[in-house]
């Protein structure tokens, strides 16, 4: 019997930057489990130090 793997829902034009309000692209899944969404420019800009923290960080739909 496999486990249940929950998955999250796809980024939709409702979800917006966690930072700046834009459109959402990026969400970073923290540890805790819980998520910080951004926009592509700050998807970038906080890609490696969040990496670094232990957090998953995946692409959005385009």
């Amino acid at each position: 019997m496999q486990p249940e793997t929950l998955t999250r829902p796809e980024l939709t034009l409702a979800d917006r930057c966690d930072r700046c309000g834009a459109a959402a692209k990026v969400r970073a899944v923290l540890p805790s489990g819980g998520e910080l969404l951004f926009c592509g420019h700050h998807g970038r800009a906080h890609a490696e130090k969040l990496r670094e923290s232990g957090v998953e960080v995946q692409q959005g739909g385009e």
